[in-house]
């Protein structure tokens, strides 16, 4: 029992690692940026630059890990991430060399991630996914907390901190979480995965894997939405910076209170019932969230949304993790990474787009009724894999 407690700690801890990391730099990125007087449209690129690694290779990151084991993959994408931040030091003062450090941050947060997700799945017993992806996902929560904060305390006063400063620090996170990589538990699934001869069209044929991705993929884009059109919608109804950023707050420790609980919950009130019940709660929660009220009531709904948008990435990924055959879920996670990333790279786009004519209202709205057809769509999932 402690030597499993020790290997879910160091996973976890792992799991923050990466999260910090990569929270560090990509706001810090922007910051560089724009003191390098990059365009406006150029930023996009940058952004773009993280997220585009993952959906060109996650695929094949899911087969490696699959192939030969989680550690590997894991101390391969610390690698990636340390290079990253050294590149940010060394060339962060261009245009290209920026883009370049950021799709080494991208490959390298894929391969973590990947990782991550299936060494849970390979050693969580049968029964207890909920419970770790959870908590998988609440660490994962905390390091996206923690990595702005380490901002504040690094880059001084200024309206522009100190990016030097944060990127040279970040270089050391990087050999801590390389030194973490080695130290996570092997599962034993890559010896599995040469018995295993289906490949990547068994994996699309699982009953209800098109409904996971879906509410998996609308669930993020959900998340995301929130956090680029609250401040807009505050602007358009007076509400100072402040009470958005304490809006935002409510939001995500209600995510996290969600996730650190799930596995009661689920066995509680039923997976597929939880993963529906949160998901429409969720949409009607941001579907009121446009109208006129007092601070409390909004604050309110963001607690609902918050509670509901945090139950949907854990419960798929633990829904794959029991549909997956041994020795195929780290091709499962990366599968739905790749939804989730298409999402989020077509959605927002399609939001911005609504903003155009409706403003951030109209988003949330739309966003609303995409997050009820996703949670009705979930009701088609199998009660049990």
């Amino acid at each position: 029992m402690p030597d499993a407690w020790h290997r879910h700690a160091v996973l976890l801890a792992h799991s923050t690692g990466t999260q910090v990391i990569t929270f560090v730099l990509r706001p810090t990125m922007s910051y560089r940026a724009i003191e390098l007087d990059v365009p406006a449209a150029w930023l996009g690129v940058l952004g773009a630059s993280f997220a585009i690694a993952p959906l060109l290779l996650a695929l094949p990151a899911g087969h490696a890990a699959d192939r030969y084991g989680e550690r590997r993959m894991a101390v391969a994408g610390a690698l990636l991430l340390t290079a990253s931040a050294v590149a940010f030091t060394a060339f962060g003062h261009t245009v290209p060399g920026l883009v370049a450090a950021g799709i080494l941050l991208g490959t390298g947060h894929l391969g973590s991630v990947i990782a991550q997700q299936a060494l849970v799945a390979n050693t969580t017993e049968h029964g207890r996914h909920d419970t770790a992806f959870g908590h998988y996902t609440f660490a994962a929560s905390l390091g996206q907390a923690a990595g702005p904060l380490m901002i504040s305390l690094l880059g001084g006063d200024g309206s522009i901190p100190d990016t030097g400063r944060i990127f040279a620090w970040s270089c050391g996170l990087g050999v801590l979480l390389l030194g973490l990589s080695a130290l996570l538990p092997r599962s034993g699934a890559a010896a599995r995965t040469r018995a295993e001869s289906g490949g990547l069209r068994s994996l699309l044929r699982l009953p209800g894997l098109a409904h996971a991705l879906v509410t998996s993929c609308v669930v993020l884009s959900a998340v995301d939405i929130t956090l680029a059109y609250l401040p807009a919608l505050g602007t358009e109804q007076g509400l100072t910076a402040s009470a958005v950023g304490l809006l935002l707050t409510v939001r995500g420790v209600a995510s996290m209170a969600s996730r650190f609980f799930l596995g009661h919950l689920a066995r509680l009130v039923g997976r597929r019932r939880l993963l529906v019940g949160s998901t429409l709660a969720a949409a009607v929660a941001m579907l009121v969230t446009p109208v006129p009220m007092p601070l409390w009531a909004l604050a309110a709904l963001l607690l609902v949304a918050g509670f509901g948008l945090g139950v949907g990435q854990p419960l798929t990924m633990s829904w794959l993790a029991e549909s997956a055959p041994a020795g195929m879920r780290g091709r499962a996670m990366s599968l739905r990474l790749v939804g989730n990333r298409t999402g989020q790279l077509v959605i927002p786009g399609a939001a911005g787009l609504v903003a155009a004519g409706l403003g951030a209202g109209g988003v949330l709205l739309v966003t609303a009724l995409s997050l009820g057809w996703a949670g009705v769509a979930a009701r088609r999932l199998p009660v049990d894999p």
